[in-house]
């Protein structure tokens, strides 16, 4: 069909999803938000991260310290691969350069699955959860108090729970808005509450937990390995060279060997070391956090003994690496689910889902919006008429509260204080017949009721919204 051809409707809904000029209905913008490709969650993701391959690849802003680690690595292992490795296998065995290649891919396997993983991120609290929770801390707050009041009370920053006989403390984080689990800590780094946190380690570029823990002490445990294997050949290498040629011309002949044993020597120290001591928190069942802080002692006999150790090394050891993996719970490629339109109703004086704010406000405030329209100016009796009977059966029965600046009439006061009585009727609410005024227009001319102080009656009805029992006077003196 061309452009020319079939009516004009026809042609706005062939040509609709493809205008680029916005749309003059407020109807439709609606239908054009859900044409519009859902984001991931990774896109809106609240921490300080970066994620790469769609979401499938996290890591902490800060990634130059890790790059120097992959730099390192890289090197050292390529001189050793192309300068000694053939020698060596030629003098000693062919083994050397293939247990130096299983424990290279070893090792750049577990780095790299430690440092692209979720570290074990807890979600934050959306709006409505948070603002749940801190109802419910300040109802336990004022019950516990014995008090009532409604103000805002800040949540506590603990919680008490009890773990295997002993007490610990669950923190609230004012960031996520929720109260952390056992052995979960907020990084300032990477600004998310990391469950089993350990510690943010900048060389893998990553914080490591509960989910990649496993990962990296598999790396600094392979890494160190792979140091004390390189250096140790290193060193066999310029040796056998030396028996040869000399010590002074082993080095000239082979320099690649002699900043290999360099980088080896500085670094096997800080490596083995990081592998022994977290060797130590596995055996004990402990973490980084835990131990620097002092949290636990490792005799059970002690008050502040460790509630998550088995008692076993080998079991302490078979929990922290053969355990099952526990799944991330961010889901960070998950689609955002988009928000469901709201279409505002007919303005019909009725409160309707999809309403403006003001439009609420205005109908919480005042009760008679939400059921029969009010009496307006035009409605308003004038001074010809006879009767107020229809205006004033309009009214709902409800009793709204009137303004504090105005006086609130009521049938005991507001009526006989503008209305005067005999004495042998100050007892009674209404008036009898025969004491009641005539309708406008048609007061006699001793009446006490004038003209004018009839229209400041209805008045201040219009304005102040009479209580029931106002209106049904107000009726039965019009209808006498």
């Amino acid at each position: 069909m061309t452009p020319g051809g079939g009516s004009g409707p026809m042609k706005d809904c062939e040509y609709s999803q493809i205008s680029t000029h916005s749309s003059s209905s407020p109807m439709e913008s609606p239908h054009k938000k859900k044409k519009s490709a859902p984001k991931r969650k990774w896109e809106v993701f609240p921490g300080r991260n970066k994620f790469f391959c769609n979401g499938r690849i996290m890591m902490a802003r800060q990634t130059g310290v890790f790059y120097l680690t992959l730099v390192l690595i890289l090197v050292t292992s390529g001189l050793f691969f192309a300068f000694d490795c053939p020698y060596l296998s030629e003098k000693i065995t062919p083994a050397i350069p293939a247990i130096g290649g299983i424990l290279f891919f070893f090792v750049m396997g577990t780095l790299l699955r430690t440092s692209f993983s979720d570290p074990g991120v807890l979600p934050r609290a959306t709006p409505d959860e948070a603002a749940d929770l801190e109802r419910q801390i300040g109802n336990s707050e004022d019950i516990a108090n014995g008090s009532s009041s409604g103000g805002y009370r800040p949540p506590p920053r603990t919680k008490e729970v009890i773990i295997n006989g002993q007490t610990v403390k669950l923190k609230y984080c004012f960031t996520c808005k929720i109260f952390r689990p056992p052995r979960a800590s907020h990084c300032s780094l990477c600004d998310n509450c990391v469950e089993r946190f350990d510690h943010h380690c900048p060389w893998v570029g990553n914080c490591v937990g509960k989910r990649n823990y496993r990962f990296f002490y598999m790396f600094i445990l392979s890494l160190s390995f792979l140091t004390v294997f390189i250096f140790a050949f290193v060193i066999t290498h310029v040796i056998l060279r030396s028996q040869q040629t000399g010590f002074l011309n082993a080095l000239k002949d082979s320099p690649a060997s002699v900043l290999e044993a360099v980088v080896c020597f500085f670094s096997v120290w800080s490596i083995v070391g990081l592998s022994g001591f977290h060797t130590y928190l596995i055996s004990s069942n402990q973490t980084t956090n835990e131990d620097i802080k002092g949290s636990w002692s490792n005799k059970r006999g002690k008050e502040n003994y460790n509630p998550y150790s088995y008692g076993n090394i080998f079991t302490n050891c078979c929990a922290a690496l053969c355990g099952p993996l526990s799944p991330s719970l961010i889901d960070r490629r998950g689609f955002i689910q988009p928000d469901t339109a709201q279409l505002a109703g007919p303005s019909n004086g009725i409160t309707m889902y999809g309403a403006t704010q003001s439009q609420s406000n205005m109908a919480a405030a005042t009760p008679l919006l939400q059921s029969e329209p009010s009496i307006t100016s035009e409605e308003l009796p004038l001074p010809g008429k006879t009767s107020i009977s229809g205006p004033c059966a309009t009214l709902t029965l409800g009793q709204p509260t009137p303004p504090s600046s105005m006086p609130n009439l009521t049938s005991d006061t507001g009526l006989t204080d503008m209305i005067p009585l005999k004495e042998e009727h100050e007892g009674h609410q209404f008036l009898t017949p025969e004491e009641a005024p005539s309708p406008p227009g048609m007061l006699p001319s001793g009446s006490p009721i004038t003209h004018s102080h009839t229209m400041h009656v209805l008045s201040l009805a219009s304005q102040d919204s009479l209580h029931e029992d106002s209106v049904r006077g107000l009726v039965k003196l019009s209808s006498v």
